[in-house]
């Protein structure tokens, strides 16, 4: 299960971008989840929650994921299309397409913390 690692390079991140002090106050971490980022977003939390509670830290904190849809972008007719059941063809001029730009992400988008 990558989950696993994946939270534990979220913490890292997280710790080399906040003093001790900030990390302390911790209360939130939002994800965006791209439908084609290969993470099941069931099992991050899952491994969130197993990781926080056998290394004994951040157990305070909630996940929190955010689910993005697949979308192409057509160079035929400059058009964005979401992308319905996998079916990769731009919805404006019906053209196959593999333009993604949207649905790969894995990113902290946010992180909250408390006010005391």
């Amino acid at each position: 299960m990558h989950e696993v690692s994946l939270v534990r390079n979220i913490f890292s991140t997280l710790e080399a971008e906040f003093s001790e002090a900030e990390l302390q106050k911790l209360t939130g971490i939002d994800l965006k989840i791209g439908l084609l980022s290969n993470v099941e977003p069931m099992l991050m939390q899952n491994a969130f929650e197993a990781v926080t509670t056998a290394e004994n830290k951040f157990q305070e904190v909630k996940l929190h994921i955010e689910l993005i849809p697949i979308e192409i972008f057509c160079d035929t007719c400059g058009q964005a299309s979401p992308v319905e059941n996998y079916k990769f063809v731009c919805q404006s001029c019906s053209q196959p397409n593999n333009n993604i730009v949207k649905g790969l992400e894995l990113l902290i988008h946010r992180v909250h913390f408390s006010e005391s």
